[in-house]
């Protein structure tokens, strides 16, 4: 599917090293400013705990998770958007991307330096949302510009874009998000995708904190919680350098009484991922058999023929049904065949919306 979350920050908050334990592509990762030039891009697996269970009940000769792809964008400065840095490199390296992951420093080590002089993650936060809102700004007052005559005229689709480029003026002007503006109608919603605004994609922040709070945060994450709270963002909290040693041990075993030792039950790479999954609007369903147990991603909201699609557009072409398995039955009866006889699995047609974690049969005919 090829959605990516862009890893965004200003530099030296952890970026980097944060991206090494998620991808096994390596990052280059530094004690001094713009050490990524260039966006690095990691395929990462997500962890879905059913499909070692379902494996377990059928044996298949191999297991394959779904993925969703990570980018490392360059560290950014105050005055990126008039071009200060890498300013234009990081703009258009974001605008690329589906959703934003936004690195926080949330920690003091006086070894590592900050560009700013001092840790305070909500000014780090307003740099960086200040510069994506000048460049929103920019896109949104051309396109006024160029449709103000045509709306003036009394052309109905220029109107209603003059209407909403100018909501989203609004709030730009204010120093708030693009994703801040309230869209009631799909033409609406058809005219701000149109605009691909910066501040109008989803976003995660992540608070990277020493390893004493990473299971508990600190007054850091509680100032940037505070911050975000009338932006509906979500926030993470982990330690991107305890993550780093975690990734070194060989063993599940080891990386579990790790964890314990620390007070966690599961790794911030692992919760990370399953956000970012999350972020872009991305669910799962299953298919199990024999020959291997696999996660297939699809959009929340998808109908069934456009999943059977996601394995093979002639699935799609052909779509007939879908024979649709609950995870929960699958795994309390303990094999497909069981489902049956008990009466639990359905039979869906053209309209049925997938849910995640449905174990699924396409039939088709081309």
């Amino acid at each position: 599917m090829a959605l990516q979350c862009g890893i965004v920050g200003l530099p030296n908050v952890g970026k980097s090293t944060l991206f090494n334990c998620l991808s096994n592509a390596k990052a280059q990762s530094a004690n001094f400013p713009f050490c990524t030039i260039e966006p690095n891009v990691g395929v990462i697996t997500v962890p879905d705990e059913r499909l070692n269970r379902l494996a377990e009940l059928v044996h298949p000769e191999r297991i394959v998770p779904t993925t969703v792809e990570i980018v490392d964008i360059a560290g950014l400065v105050k005055g990126a958007s008039k071009g200060e840095g890498l300013g234009n490199k990081f703009l258009a390296n974001i605008r690329e991307t589906d959703a934003i992951i936004h690195v926080l420093r949330c920690f003091d080590d006086d070894n590592i330096t900050h560009v700013d002089g001092s840790v305070n993650p909500v000014r780090d936060k307003e740099v960086i949302d200040t510069e994506l809102q000048l460049r929103d700004l920019e896109t949104i007052e051309s396109r006024i510009s160029r449709v103000a005559k045509q709306a003036a005229a009394g052309d109905r689709d220029a109107k209603l874009q003059h209407e909403v480029y100018k909501r989203y003026l609004n709030v730009l002007s204010q120093g708030k998000n693009a994703r801040e503006v309230q869209l009631e109608t799909k033409d609406e919603q058809r005219i701000a995708h149109e605009l691909f605004l910066l501040t109008n994609k989803p976003v995660l922040y992540v608070c990277n904190v020493d390893d004493a709070s990473a299971a508990t945060g600190n007054h850091y994450v509680d100032e940037v919680r505070q911050a975000i709270a009338d932006e509906h963002a979500q926030l993470l909290v982990l330690a991107a350098q305890t993550e780093s040693d975690i990734a070194e041990l060989e063993t599940y075993e080891e990386r579990q009484m790790f964890l314990e030792e620390i007070g966690l039950r599961e790794s911030g790479v692992n919760r990370l991922i399953k956000a970012a999954y999350a972020l872009l609007d991305l669910e799962t369903f299953l298919t199990a058999g024999p020959k291997e147990v696999r996660a297939w991603t699809f959009h929340k909201g998808s109908k069934a023929p456009q999943c059977a699609g996601v394995i093979h557009t002639d699935f799609e072409r052909g779509f007939i049904r879908a024979e649709i398995i609950k995870y929960d039955d699958y795994i309390t009866l303990g094999s497909e065949a069981a489902v049956k006889e008990a009466g639990k699995m359905h039979i869906e047609g053209k309209d049925y919306v997938m849910q995640d974690g449905d174990i699924v049969v396409f039939r088709f005919n081309v």
